[in-house]
């Protein structure tokens, strides 16, 4: 197992992501604070930073609602001239126009409530003691809700939007993985490596099972990926590129008394041959010479 086993605050809401002292009043659902207002006064907000939406799956959203009716408020702020403005669910009020609804719950907050949780959600980001999945879960908060994109994120973290939509995405991991990552079983880049799969459940799945079954390291991994991937080969013909040690790094090894580990790469690969000291690195290069 990889380092402590530490409980993670995953899967007990975004309350547990936030600082005691916070008020937690803001982000409850609960009946008496949700209302049903007119489709016709709910604008979106014009400085909001996305601008396209896909039409197909705004249409899926709307068929859906269609259906079973709008199951997420939409947050918005408190009217001006009788008009709400949008906060979080634009793509929600979007795909209920195209069902022609004619209401929408709505949570109303107003900017102040907004902007002190959009800070104490910053301020869990920065916390050192977060696992990468509650990270993720701080990041995807502030991306969903609040429409703050990676970019912007990562500005205020002082990290790639890069670096900060790959955090996100830790959250797609399949549930054994995100088990295992949230037991210390394995690691951030050995989740990574997995995510790389998303297109093959099956290989995600034999994939955590290796590194788990045989403690592979994040690298043994990186290249378990690549064999399957860029080379094309079949799971067992990968797991064997894995290995550093084959009958012919024995065999040299046992000629120059020295450990020796072949580790591959996607067009060859590199031989690794461990010395004690200079003078017993001086000794092989005379065996070897």
């Amino acid at each position: 197992m990889l380092g402590n086993n530490k409980k993670s605050a995953l899967g007990r809401g975004m309350e547990s992501l936030l600082p005691k002292d916070f008020d937690k009043s803001i982000l409850t659902s609960e009946n008496e604070r949700i209302n049903k207002v007119s489709i016709e006064s709910i604008q979106p907000d014009k400085n909001q930073p996305r601008k396209e939406f896909n039409q197909q799956s705004l249409k899926d959203l709307s068929e859906s609602i269609s259906v079973h009716g709008v199951l997420q408020p939409l947050i918005v702020t408190k009217p001006v001239n009788g008009i709400y403005t949008i906060i979080a669910g634009e793509r929600r009020w979007r795909a209920s126009k195209l069902a022609n609804l004619k209401t929408l719950p709505v949570i109303v907050r107003n900017e102040e409530e907004r902007n002190k949780l959009e800070i104490a959600l910053i301020e869990n980001i920065q916390r050192v003691d977060l696992s990468p999945l509650e990270q993720a879960k701080s990041v995807y908060e502030l991306h969903k809700n609040f429409n703050v994109t990676y970019d912007e994120i990562g500005k205020r973290l002082g990290k790639s939007g890069k670096t900060i939509a790959n955090n996100a995405r830790l959250l797609q991991l399949p549930k054994e993985a995100i088990d295992a990552l949230n037991r210390n079983d394995i690691t951030e880049g050995h989740a990574r490596s997995i995510l790389s799969l998303s297109e093959t459940p099956e290989r995600q799945k034999e994939l955590l099972e290796f590194i788990i079954k045989n403690g592979w390291s994040v690298r043994q991994a990186e290249r378990w990926v690549v064999a399957l991937k860029k080379i094309g080969l079949d799971s067992k013909t990968a797991h064997e590129r894995i290995k550093t040690e084959n009958p012919l790094t024995k065999k040299l090894g046992n000629i120059i008394e020295a450990p020796v580990a072949v580790k591959r790469t996607a067009k060859g690969g590199r031989l690794e041959i461990s010395f004690k000291d200079e003078e017993d690195l001086k000794r092989i290069i005379d065996k070897l010479i």
